[in-house]
């Protein structure tokens, strides 16, 4: 299970009818399509980024796979049990951040800034069934023994 954050794109009118020839089509489409955080499809955020997770289950074990290419996990990534939850938190850095004047960029997709994931698992894991590695731009964390005896039980209901 993954912490899920909501949100509702503001309200933008158009003063025009949609099949008016003065309907800024583009405008609504870039609008609809652009990042949720982002209010300009020119201005990065400054919000971070929530890294694409997948859970898989082997076995026994909860495999948890976060896509952090080009991030330095030994400096910028830990991965925590705190309070029966996995939490893997860490940032991606702008490298060229301090140079915008002389880059110029017309386009930004890639999501620079903090960022947090949690995952809830049985009050039984502890920090030692949990591993973590890194390869190829994946961040794999593997918690063993989450499914272990976790069959679901058939509850008699009476009368």
């Amino acid at each position: 299970m993954s912490t899920l954050t909501l949100w509702q794109r503001p309200f933008k009118s158009y003063s025009s009818h949609p099949f008016s020839p003065a309907f800024d089509t583009d405008g609504w489409v870039r609008d609809f399509f652009s990042p949720a955080t982002a209010t300009d499809w020119r201005t990065p955020t400054a919000s971070g980024f929530s890294p694409a997770a997948e859970i898989t289950k082997d076995g026994d074990d909860a495999v948890v796979r976060l896509e952090l290419p080009g991030i330095d996990v030994d400096k910028d990534v830990t991965v925590e049990l705190d309070g029966g939850r996995l939490v893997v938190r860490g940032e991606r850095r702008d490298e060229h951040a301090e140079t915008d004047a002389d880059t110029h960029r017309t386009l930004r997709e890639v999501r620079y800034g903090a960022f947090r994931r949690s995952f809830a698992v049985p009050a039984h894991v502890t920090g030692d069934a949990v591993t973590a590695s890194y390869d190829a731009g994946v961040l794999t964390v593997r918690v063993a023994g989450v499914y272990a005896g976790a069959q679901p039980q058939t509850i008699a209901i009476t009368k």
